[in-house]
């Protein structure tokens, strides 16, 4: 104890300080707002076709049932889910920095594409290849994170990062809304992807790891490196060399998996029907969409902030990870499952209530969701692989989900009870998979050899 720094506490064998130390740099954050940034851009090109595609049936004399609609909407899931395993391996592999900017030139480029797509099979091309690019951003903006935060801070930066998908598609309504009414639907995909070009080339210039990054000084890498960010030096070497596949043999690892996709199958509808949703059932026009249709998006951005400060704030003060982060991702989860009630209310202002409660509640439970990759890795170097395993089989939500909802819409005669009901049943599966199935905050042992 007379070596450490004054102020200075042992936590669960962990260096913990509420604050750095005087005179360190804050480059983290700079590192958060640009990742936070790039999420952004990413969600606003996946949601552009939730908001346009309305309008590119309309101009290109498309006649599309809804499980038509639903497919070209789980087009992109497709590639990005059947690439997302790839992904976290290539994020380990390569590092965020590389991995990032490779993410969002591709993204971006089809993006740009998508405004040449002259009937349903070229939009289903394009989604489809749109979903491959964007398959290494989340696990490189997890590895950027687990490098930069520790323990204690990380909460409150999963959050910042993650919030950017809320964002994102909160801003598809108006900005995609107004590009097109401006000039047209194909001018709204040129401008989004040329923003995510300048993104990447702003990324690959500024980022570097904590031991390179010349912005960062020695006093802000020991508060990282004291405080549990997961960087090269502090791992244990025999479990660095726990092999990509062995990953699939721990109980908690599956655990994420099947968690994260009963959280998937219910955010999606945001990402894909929420628009449809809003014009068909509830009779908005493109003004109402692009201003009262932000509100679940919006409050699902402010409580999950909220949410990850205060998770934070309770770890600094010694409270337990694990009680943390499974407190954030059951009670999510549970407040997630309100969405059944939203098709069974008349009220349009009731309805959106329980969709804001609905969506924050599931934003909330995605802080812990993002965090777990950094607290259960057995190493620095399987925080995106394991991030890149939880995606993949949450984004097997979004190949079904938005298909399996646009057919109980034709089936039901446009009807969303059936929908909001499986919904949130599937939400309160999830409630139980983070409560009894996954284990422990802590980074996961070394298995003996089979």
């Amino acid at each position: 104890m007379a070596n450490l720094r004054p102020g200075w506490e042992q936590s669960d064998h962990t260096w913990l300080h509420a604050s750095p130390p005087a005179g360190a740099s804050r480059t983290r954050y700079a590192i958060l707002g640009l990742a936070f940034l790039g999420l952004s851009l990413n969600y606003l090109d996946r949601a552009n076709l939730s908001v346009a595609l309305p309008y590119i049936q309309d101009d290109l004399h498309l006649k599309l049932t809804n499980a038509q609609k639903g497919l070209l909407f789980g087009a992109f899931f497709w590639a990005y889910d059947g690439f997302m395993l790839l992904a976290g391996w290539f994020a380990d592999r390569v590092g965020p920095r590389k991995a990032y900017s490779f993410a969002a030139i591709w993204w971006s480029l089809f993006t740009i594409l998508t405004s040449f797509a002259g009937g349903f099979w070229s939009l289903f091309a394009f989604r489809f290849a749109l979903g491959a690019g964007e398959s290494p951003a989340y696990p490189a903006a997890t590895k950027a994170n687990s490098r930069w935060f520790p323990k204690h801070e990380r909460g409150f930066a999963t959050a910042v990062v993650d919030s950017g998908s809320r964002v994102g598609t909160v801003l598809a309504l108006p900005v995609v809304s107004a590009l097109i009414g401006f000039v047209s639907w194909h001018f709204s995909f040129i401008v989004l992807g040329a923003l995510g070009v300048v993104w990447a080339a702003a990324w690959y210039r500024f980022y570097r790891d904590p031991a390179e990054h010349p912005r960062a000084n020695d006093l802000e890498r020991e508060y990282l490196r004291a405080n549990g960010a997961r960087i090269e030096e502090t791992d244990d070497r025999a479990a660095a060399k726990i092999a990509w596949t062995t990953l699939f043999r721990y109980r908690t690892v599956r655990g994420m998996m099947l968690g994260f996709f009963c959280l998937n199958f219910v955010i999606y509808f945001f990402l894909t029907w929420f628009p449809t949703y809003l014009k068909t059932a509830r009779g908005f026009d493109l003004q109402a969409l692009g201003t009262l249709g932000m509100i679940p998006g919006i409050t699902a951005v402010l409580l999950a902030w909220l949410a990850g400060k205060l998770a934070d704030r309770a770890i600094a003060r010694g409270a337990n990870v694990t009680r943390v982060r499974k407190t954030v991702m059951v009670g999510g989860l549970l407040g997630g499952s309100v969405i059944v009630f939203a098709a069974m209310v008349s009220s349009v202002y009731a309805a959106l209530a329980l969709l804001a409660v609905c969506y924050a509640s599931l934003a909330v439970a995605a802080t812990g969701i993002w965090s777990l990759p950094s607290d259960v890795a057995p190493s620095s170097r399987h925080v995106a692989s394991i991030g890149g395993i939880q995606n993949f089989a949450s984004n097997i939500a979004g190949i079904i989900s938005p298909y399996i909802m646009g057919s109980l819409l034709d089936i039901y005669h446009g009807d969303y009870t059936p929908s909001f009901a499986l919904a949130g049943a599937v939400a309160l599966v999830g409630a139980f998979t983070y409560a009894f199935i996954v284990g422990k905050a802590e980074p996961l042992p070394i298995l003996p050899e089979r």
